[in-house]
């Protein structure tokens, strides 16, 4: 079905959809999640599936063979097969910017013939072989900084996807950094995060990698200036030239800051910011870990990519994920989702996901142009698992919204001992049996009892014992957090992310949201700076700048 045919129809009007609302209202609004399970003594079995090395267990979820029927039909009235296979073909999917969106080509491999007649996709491979000979040159030390001492300190200055991805894959894959090698980013605008960081930092062993497509973005550009005052204060301003790398296109900003022409790696206007790790936005990583574990990592969310295109849709990993998170969301009125992976390499995961989920379904217009008449994203948050437990897991259990849960468990651990990740294990199993099964009033009461409280002592106390359980969740296992399984696991919630925009007729992949303040800024900005009167007719700006510059005095 054509693009603009599928974008034009609501979800709403569509059979699926008005028949998964009145199969919620007659059959699961007061179904329990343990009543599922005593109805199907091999749940598991048919609510689990395998792609790759991942397999996802959602057989604790509000949904039997009919949900899982209608929520495939609405799939297929959607056209989400024929979305994916628009995405594959370099299809202008992005459709507020004329683009397509083809991160999948960025891990392909020239074989697979992906998007071939797209302009810079037949780059993709030379650029990867630019990468592989300046990662190789840097770590053998070929490649120095001008005093001559090997560059072992990887500073990525990005900010959003230019960013994110770099250090939360970083983190991750904390266990195959290569030895002396040091990876570090800087971000923030308010300058003091590389104030912090230059002051641990050694100037002759720094190689500072400026990721921004355009090399104007406002925070990028403020710490790459900032960074670039640092190295030429300590080591002269032809320094520049040595300790400097880039991905970006914009060669002519590049010469004026002084980017060695050898050190520059370009990327394309259809590789979106939160979908860029794939590309030359991660070169720090690749600097770090070794470019055959980028390779890897590149290859993992390949296999992703092919289980999406050739998967049935009731068997397909992301596409069930987008559908369930569709079903809570829409029927079930969630308005969050937390993300737990029980591996604290995967800390920076949640906040990853945060951007990839909420910038891209974060939408309140349709492809049309009309507005989307349901709840379109979810707020995405979480905590590696064990430290959750210890903050959060109190509103999980007890509260009283509606959260769904995807838990994140490797069954070896990454790098310390297997019987600490046995424990991991064992917590991550008991707290999604807790979330479902709950613990009930007279249970507490008996255990009370059974503990040495009196009866009334023990009635007084069990209501604010009492877990009502009944919560879903999705747990996603994998053998070991490794490139390869990485790069399944961002491919896996990219694509689920896809999916959910496809059936809500929304742009994943624009961001407008995040452009109106950041031009505001700008004008601001000289106000702060003292160089103009505000003039905008927002009388709480008006209080709060002359507050600051009265305090600023």
């Amino acid at each position: 079905m054509p693009e603009e045919k599928l974008s034009a129809r609501y979800p709403t009007d569509l059979p699926a959809w008005k028949a998964l609302k009145a199969h919620y209202r007659d059959d699961m609004k007061a179904t329990s999640l343990a009543d599922l399970f005593k109805r199907d003594k091999k749940r598991f079995t048919g609510y689990s599936v395998e792609a790759a090395e991942l397999t996802l267990d959602y057989s604790k979820n509000f949904l039997d063979s009919k949900t899982r029927k209608l929520l495939v039909k609405l799939a297929e009235e959607t056209g989400v097969r024929d979305a994916v296979e628009a995405m594959f073909a370099g299809e202008a999917i992005n459709t507020t910017e004329n683009r397509a969106v083809l991160h999948v080509a960025l891990r392909s491999k020239l074989s697979d013939q992906v998007a071939l007649e797209v302009p810079g996709v037949a780059e993709i491979w030379q650029i990867l072989e630019q990468m592989t000979q300046f990662v190789s040159a840097v770590q053998k030390g070929e490649i120095r900084g001008r005093n001559g001492r090997q560059l072992t300190e990887i500073v990525n200055i990005g900010i959003g996807g230019s960013d994110l991805g770099a250090v939360m894959a970083s983190r991750a894959l904390r266990h195959y950094w290569q030895p002396g090698m040091t990876f570090h980013s800087v971000s923030n605008v308010d300058g003091t995060q590389l104030v912090d960081l230059t002051e641990k930092l050694d100037p002759d062993e720094t190689l500072f990698v400026i990721c921004s497509k355009t090399f104007t973005t406002q925070e990028t550009m403020t710490n790459a200036n900032a960074a670039a005052s640092w190295i030429t204060d300590t080591l002269g301003a032809e320094a520049i030239g040595d300790h400097f790398a880039a991905a970006s296109t914009n060669h002519d900003a590049m010469d004026v800051f002084g980017i060695n022409p050898k050190y520059r790696f370009g990327f394309w206007d259809w590789v979106g910011g939160r979908y860029s790790l794939w590309s030359a936005v991660g070169l720090s990583l690749a600097l770090v870990i070794g470019m055959d574990r980028f390779w890897a990592l590149l290859a993992g969310a390949r296999r992703m990519d092919q289980h999406l295109r050739n998967a049935p849709l009731e068997e397909n990993m992301p596409v069930m994920l987008g559908l369930i998170s569709v079903w809570y969301n829409n029927f079930f009125g969630a308005e969050s989702q937390a993300v737990l992976p029980y591996d604290n390499r995967l800390d920076r995961f949640p906040a990853f996901l945060q951007q990839m989920q909420m910038e891209s379904s974060g939408k309140g217009v349709r492809k049309d142009g009309k507005p989307v008449k349901v709840g379109s994203g979810s707020v995405i948050w979480g905590e590696s698992g064990s430290n959750a437990q210890h903050s959060f897991y109190q509103l999980l259990h007890q509260g009283k919204r509606f959260i769904p849960v995807d838990f994140i468990l490797p069954a070896k651990t990454s790098n310390a001992t297997q019987e600490q990740q046995d424990l991991a294990i064992a917590n991550c199993i008991a707290q999604s049996e807790a979330l479902m099964d709950g613990y009930s009033e007279e249970q507490a009461i008996a255990d009370l009892i059974n503990a040495g409280a009196t009866s009334p002592e023990a009635k007084k106390l069990a209501p604010h014992k009492k877990h009502p359980g009944n919560r879903p969740s999705n747990t996603i296992l994998l053998e070991r957090l490794t490139p390869s399984s990485l790069g399944q696991l961002i491919a896996l919630y990219e694509h689920k992310v896809f999916v959910e925009g496809i059936i809500w007729g929304i742009n994943s992949f624009d961001q407008y949201g995040v452009e109106l303040g950041k031009r505001l800024a700008s004008d601001v900005s000289e106000v702060v700076a003292g160089d103009s009167d505000y003039e905008g007719r927002n009388d709480s700006s008006r209080g709060l700048l002359a507050t600051i510059n009265r305090l600023k005095s």
